[in-house]
């Protein structure tokens, strides 16, 4: 999967050697890391150069899909790249031929309502996601809990 995002950044699959600079980059947007190496065969950056300046990743749980790990550089916010970044996992889990994506956030809950999520109750997830690390032990039970249909109806 790739993308260019403008002529500087491009974005795309991420490599197990930039593993590091990914955990380096949700280290500083306060962003958990644990469990991110486990999927980083869904994990997209965005590259400015050979440096990651963003990243967003996706957890597939066979017809459903966990995004989490959308973080920008401090110095690259304010150009919508977080925004594409979360339009390229959603093709990414389109591609898997996911139905339902879910994501927990505390702070960006406006961010991803405008692009067409809605915050449900954590009860109202499929167990095979409440099983992720992000929802049992990574975001508190005060995070919002958000889903998108990736679905089209008929």
């Amino acid at each position: 999967m790739k993308r260019v995002y403008s002529a500087d950044v491009k974005i795309g699959s991420a490599s197990q050697d930039e593993l590091p600079d990914i955990l380096a980059l949700l280290d500083e947007c306060e962003l958990p890391q644990e469990g991110l190496a486990a999927h980083l065969s869904t994990t997209l950056v965005a590259r400015n150069g050979n440096r990651v300046v963003g990243c967003s990743a996706l957890e597939l749980y066979q017809e459903y899909a966990l995004l989490r790990s959308v973080a920008v550089k401090p110095s690259f916010r304010g150009q919508r790249l977080a925004l594409h970044l979360v339009r390229t996992a959603l093709d990414l889990a389109k591609h898997h031929q996911v139905s339902t994506v879910y994501l927990l956030t505390e702070t960006a809950s406006r961010f991803f309502s405008e692009l067409g999520f809605k915050s449900i109750q954590r009860s109202d997830v499929p167990q095979k996601v409440r099983g992720s690390v992000e929802f049992t032990t990574l975001c508190p039970d005060t995070a919002t809990v958000m889903m998108l249909s990736l679905c089209r109806e008929p």
